[in-house]
């Protein structure tokens, strides 16, 4: 069955669902979030999302994303994905939204209305194999440099967040959250 996503106006609020293929075939707003986990050193888990997925398939990203379901508060959407995808739990706050619309592989369009949250976990995922192929532990000025060289190995929404909010302000994410 077709996962149902949340349809929202520019300031996000509900204004009915639609089926995510059909949400990403017409480009319709959507709420979403993206997750950033930092270790006790600083560094981002990014993950590689799996080679089956229906779009951006083997391209790094943040550590999780996702869309909550019809009545799910945001963060306990985001909660819930993570310990889906990733296979651990984390404290989650909000930094940031944004809107932003991009085409993505498949003829698709992202249109999202996207939470930013951060959290903090040091160890090693247990990624569920059809969500994430892999992950890595990077320091954020590797990851800029990256970034600018092979933009090609990133989700669009990653580089968006990246290329529009400042390398620091990524870095101080990390400390916002309890050590």
């Amino acid at each position: 069955m077709d996962e149902m996503l949340i349809l929202v106006d520019a300031d996000d609020n509900s204004v009915g669902t639609q089926t995510k293929t059909l949400v990403h075939q017409q480009g319709l707003l959507h709420r979403a979030f993206s997750i950033f986990i930092f270790d006790s050193q600083g560094r981002l888990l990014l993950q590689q999302r799996a080679f089956g997925k229906y779009h951006s398939a083997g391209l790094w990203t943040n550590t999780c994303c996702g869309h909550p379901r019809w009545g799910e508060p945001t963060r306990a959407a985001a909660q819930r994905r993570l310990q889906e995808e990733m296979g651990f739990c984390s404290e989650l706050q909000l930094v940031s939204s944004f809107t932003y619309r991009a085409e993505v592989p498949g003829d698709l369009i992202e249109h999202e209305f996207d939470h930013i949250y951060v959290g903090r976990f040091d160890g090693e995922p247990q990624e569920d194999p059809e969500e994430a192929h892999s992950w890595l532990w990077v320091d954020i000025r590797q990851l800029t440099h990256e970034l600018k060289n092979a933009p090609e190995k990133f989700t669009v929404w990653f580089r968006t967040i990246m290329n529009n909010i400042d390398a620091a302000e990524i870095e101080r994410w990390g400390t916002l959250v309890v050590r």
